[in-house]
């Protein structure tokens, strides 16, 4: 699940920070005036996070559920095939025992194609319904940023040391009040409890392209 999207950056300046993180912490909890006002965000939390969100992957897991029957029940063909030749593999000739072996490394094949097929199909959707979701969160992102005066909106959807971020106070994370816009732009009703993905996976380090500024 490796596809990537453009990298996010609402503006290109970061902090310049000391070696030590508690120089950053004071820096980001007490900013000194007329200093830029940082946000921070989790873009994957917020499109996972949104009603939109929550109903498309939602949606998309209960389609792969034929797929992932049909696999499970490869799986255990597989599984019991395996069993036969261990417990009556001594006891068949060897022209019954060779094609014993050779329908397992067969139906090993189709599993792993077949594997290997879902998943890539599965992450192409996916990230597509991510990509989707990101376009139409850029403009509410921008505007959120121009009505509190942010300067800067880091994303934190990476931990350190791959992510932007190596520490934030909490009271500059933005992510709720942007799911929050985004769901009241966005028009999409909160899913019910049992409509929710059961475990959503994240897609690999979304980055939406930047909202284009006014």
């Amino acid at each position: 699940m490796s596809n990537k999207f453009a990298q996010f950056v609402l503006a290109a300046s970061l902090l310049a920070f000391a070696s030590i993180p508690a120089a950053f912490a004071q820096a980001a909890a007490a900013p000194a005036a007329g200093s830029t006002k940082i946000g921070i965000i989790s873009m994957q939390d917020a499109v996972l996070a949104s009603n939109e969100g929550q109903k498309e992957f939602a949606a998309l897991g209960a389609k792969f559920e034929p797929k992932r029957t049909e696999l499970k029940s490869l799986a255990d063909e597989l599984d019991s095939m395996k069993k036969q030749l261990d417990t009556q593999g001594s006891k068949l000739n060897d022209d019954a025992r060779a094609d014993l072996v050779k329908k397992i490394e067969a139906k090993q094949k189709t599993l792993t194609r077949s594997s290997e097929d879902a998943q890539n199909d599965f992450q192409a959707q996916q990230n597509e319904a991510f990509q989707k979701i990101l376009q139409k969160m850029g403009p509410i992102l921008d505007k959120y940023a121009k009505d509190n005066g942010l300067g800067v909106i880091l994303d934190a959807s990476r931990p350190w040391p791959e992510g932007q971020v190596l520490w934030a106070n909490d009271t500059v994370n933005i992510t709720k009040p942007v799911v929050d816009a985004y769901n009241t732009s966005s028009g999409v009703a909160a899913p019910p409890a049992s409509a929710k993905p059961a475990a959503a996976a994240k897609p690999a380090a979304p980055k939406p392209a930047a909202p284009k500024a006014n």
